[in-house]
């Protein structure tokens, strides 16, 4: 039986699936088939574009991402968005960058109180999950 009283703390993937705001994202890691990476042990660090993020691209980007031919691209592109380890917003205001799981790195800098991943602001932070953490952002990070 699941204990979801005190300690029992869901992963990345379950948060995601129910805060409500990431359906685009849920859809997209299912297609890429990364449930299960984002299911393990970790810890990862997501930076979580929400569903008005993804709205946000160019009509029909998502769709096309989503069809099984562009599975690499999507996972390339879903892999650019996690980081290894548990970085929570105080740490990653310390740092310039970090290297995702994708390979590339993303610019971390900060403008007042916002911290800016690339081009996009983190816009909810430090949401907890047993395998790591999440931080919100408002927009799809792309890598080169």
């Amino acid at each position: 039986m699941a204990d979801n009283h005190g300690g029992g703390q869901k992963d990345i993937v379950d948060t995601a699936v129910e805060a409500g705001q990431f359906e685009t994202l849920v859809a997209a890691v299912k297609a890429a088939e990364l449930v299960e990476t984002l299911k393990g042990e970790g810890p990862f660090t997501v930076f979580a574009p929400t569903d008005e993020a993804f709205a946000a691209l160019p009509e029909g980007t998502v769709d096309e991402l989503l069809k099984p031919e562009n599975k690499e691209q999507l996972q390339s592109i879903l892999t650019y968005h996690v980081v290894s380890g548990k970085i929570m917003a105080a740490d990653a205001m310390q740092a310039a960058s970090a290297t995702t799981v994708q390979g590339q790195d993303l610019n971390i800098s900060t403008e007042g109180d916002s911290v800016m991943i690339n081009d996009a602001t983190v816009v909810q932070a430090d949401i907890e999950a047993s395998n790591g953490v999440i931080h919100v952002i408002d927009g799809v990070l792309m890598p080169e």
